[in-house]
């Protein structure tokens, strides 16, 4: 029988662009902001900038994306949260 992996851990994966679905958010938000700049500018060094500057913001997330470890997200809580007093013994717990 087939096993098939949870709705929810392929949507964790999903790439579009090479960037994870959080950072294309954030890219084409980006992109409307610069492309509302771009309509309402009157000078072509504006213009310039703002492609210069998506295409930087797009070089630095693919980077993220590529090497975590430069921004590396952990857990700020533990797992699981205990009143009992540490002994100092672990008992095949993480």
């Amino acid at each position: 029988m087939k096993k098939f992996e949870v709705y929810r851990n392929i949507r964790k994966q999903a790439v579009i662009f090479g960037l994870p679905i959080s950072l294309f958010a954030l890219m084409m938000a980006a992109i409307l902001a610069s492309l509302l700049i771009i309509i309402f500018s009157f000078s072509f060094g504006i213009i310039i900038g703002v492609f210069i500057l998506n295409a930087a913001l797009y070089v630095a997330l693919i980077r993220i994306t590529n090497h975590p470890q430069l921004f590396q997200m952990t857990r700020v809580f533990p797992k699981i949260i205990s009143n009992k007093q540490n002994t100092g013994f672990n008992y095949g717990q993480d």
